[in-house]
Formats: C-alpha cells, structure tokens, sequence
C-alpha cells in the first residue's frame, strides 16, 4: 500500500517553454502524433485547470492541419477550445499520480482519468520552486463527436478510434 503525497497548496502556472500537450491515434499501420502549441493551465490548491486553442494544432502537413480544425474533426470555427478541469488529484508517495476530472472536445465533456508521475523540486537554478506533472489518458474520438474515418479498400479504416492525450507540464510557483 503507497502512501499519499500531500497535493500542492497555492497557484502554479504552466511554464510554456518546458511543457507540451500531445496526442496520438492508429493511422493505418503506424502511429500518428500530433500536438497543440497554444495552451494555458493553472494547479491550484489541487485542482488543475487547462485550456488548448485548437487553431494552434501541428502535425506534419498543413492540408491535414486544416482538415483537423474542419467539421470533420475539432470544428474550429464553432469550438476553438478544448478544456480540462480537475475534481480530484491523487499523488503516492512514489509520485504516481491519478487525475479525474472532465475533458471537453467539440462542445462535448466526458469524464477522464489520466495516469502519470508527479516530481517536485524545491528550487530550480533561480531559485524557484517547480512541480512536474507527465500525464496519459486515452478516450475513444467518437464519443467526442470526432466521427470522420474512411474505410480502406481491403479492409478495415484509415484511423483507430482510441486516441492517446500525452500532457507533460511544467509548472512554477505564481508569484504572492
């Protein structure tokens, strides 16, 4: 049995330039990855809140940037964020962590729970304290409206259904 770490208390804000949020899905016979590059998150007392602006998702070719942010997929124009909020986040004293809280696709929220580490560190090289949170879920697209998938002549579909959300962040102290 872990015992648990007491969850941070204050405000802590994303460091943007050491963080990132991600995604992968079954493309065929290989793994697709993509990522978003605008973003903003706040932990505090516990509860982590984070929004991603769906304009700012990249992937290797932009026809296909523009096809994520169309009807088919994210659905930009009519839902140009995505959002998480926290109910509950649990930290062993390994640094295991377990985050539930509610995810927000396309105007359509689902409950989540996403698995990672926790690290904590004191005082970085300026003397500020940091925490560190690598996280991973995976939800089925469908249920977030994201429906778009052809079949293959053989055979089988384009896309899997099962998307992995990888979120590693960085977070610093808010100043008092």
């Amino acid at each position: 049995m872990s015992v648990a770490t007491a969850v941070p208390s204050g405000t802590w804000t994303v460091d943007r330039v050491h963080s990132s949020i991600g995604f992968e899905v079954e493309h065929m016979v290989s793994t697709f990855r993509g990522r978003f590059e605008d973003y903003d998150g706040q932990l505090v007392d516990g509860k982590l809140v984070g929004t991603v602006a769906v304009p700012s998702v990249k992937v290797y070719d932009e026809n296909l940037e523009a096809h994520l942010q169309s009807p088919d997929f994210f659905d930009a124009q009519l839902h140009p964020e995505l959002r998480f909020e926290s109910h509950e986040l649990a930290i062993d004293e390994d640094g295991s962590v377990t985050l539930e809280g509610d995810l927000t696709i396309k105007g359509i929220t689902k409950p989540v729970t996403a698995r990672g580490r926790y690290v904590h560190v004191e005082a970085d090289m300026g003397g500020g304290e940091r925490i560190g949170l690598a996280l991973e879920t995976t939800v089925d697209r469908r249920e977030f409206g994201l429906e778009w998938n052809a079949p293959l002549p053989k055979g089988g579909f384009v896309l899997g259904n099962d998307v992995t959300l990888t979120v590693a962040l960085e977070l610093v102290r808010a100043e008092v």
